[in-house]
């Protein structure tokens, strides 16, 4: 096992019974999103990435609001400097590291949940879009807040909202800063299902994510890469990718172990994805 990142503040992490557990716990902050946030969530993300205790990852909040996106630290001082060439090159370099990190719950082995109460504000709607399931609260809303500060959201929103609701619902929204509240919110399809109350929200989010972990991670793995290639590329190409995932993750013994389960009223045994470790890992 890699060693987890220590000493978070932004944060708790917990992994139990191969589910991971990101908590944002500023909430006398409304868990906005200022440079330890960032360097955090970088961290945290990189150690489940590489190693292979979780096989899939929740993501709650504390508080009223589930974040109340990017702090105004974030746009302070020489990070975005403005009075030269070379400054406003620099923000290219910034805005791409922000980007990186959302982007890694993209392309995390494991599945993401996110669970959203009261406010998913500004940044909040780009982290939330990278993760493949999201739950809400009945008082949930969600707001492309930039447009009301003078900007364009540039972290994932306009790129990955509206791979997810229609197009003409991400213009309204990013172009008035208006609120969408979590009942067209699930109309839309931006979110899956809605509760009551936060603890009705995590216990969901938590059930949905046992359910994933019982299965075998390498067939979880190959599902999440195929479902985001699809929604990228043609039929044609996406068929193709499909074959050559399959060619190389199948397994007999996967495919026995799982009808014996199922037939047997037991949970299958199967085994982790191996750790990751690259040229640059320690």
């Amino acid at each position: 096992m890699n060693k987890p990142p220590s000493q978070l503040t932004c944060f708790s992490l917990t992994v139990s019974e191969n589910i991971a557990h990101l908590v944002l716990n500023k909430p006398e902050a409304m868990n906005t999103m200022h440079p330890t946030f960032w360097r955090e969530l970088d961290e945290v993300l990189d150690h489940l990435h590489k190693d292979n205790a979780a096989r899939v990852l929740v993501i709650s909040s504390t508080g009223k609001h589930f974040s109340a996106g990017m702090s105004l630290e974030t746009f302070s001082g020489v990070l975005m400097d403005d009075q030269s060439p070379e400054g406003r090159a620099t923000m290219f370099d910034l805005i791409s590291a922000l980007q990186s990190t959302f982007t890694k719950l993209e392309t995390l082995r494991v599945p993401v949940i996110a669970a959203i109460q009261g406010g998913c504000i500004g940044g909040a709607v780009d982290m939330v879009t990278a993760c493949c399931i999201r739950y809400a609260t009945t008082d949930a809303f969600f707001c492309i807040q930039e447009i009301n500060i003078g900007m364009v959201a540039d972290v994932g929103t306009l790129q990955r909202l509206p791979k997810l609701v229609p197009l003409a619902v991400v213009k309204e929204l990013a172009y008035t800063g208006r609120r969408l509240g979590a009942q067209k919110a699930l109309g839309y399809g931006l979110v899956n299902e809605l509760f009551d109350s936060p603890e009705a929200l995590l216990a969901a989010a938590l059930q949905c994510a046992k359910e994933i972990a019982v299965k075998p991670p390498v067939a979880i793995w190959g599902t999440k890469q195929v479902i985001h290639y699809a929604r990228d590329h043609s039929v044609d190409d996406a068929l193709k990718q499909m074959g050559w995932i399959q060619g190389v993750i199948w397994s007999n013994h996967h495919v026995r172990e799982s009808v014996t389960a199922m037939k047997e009223k037991r949970t299958g045994e199967f085994p982790p994805l191996a750790l990751f470790k690259g040229f640059t890992s320690a």
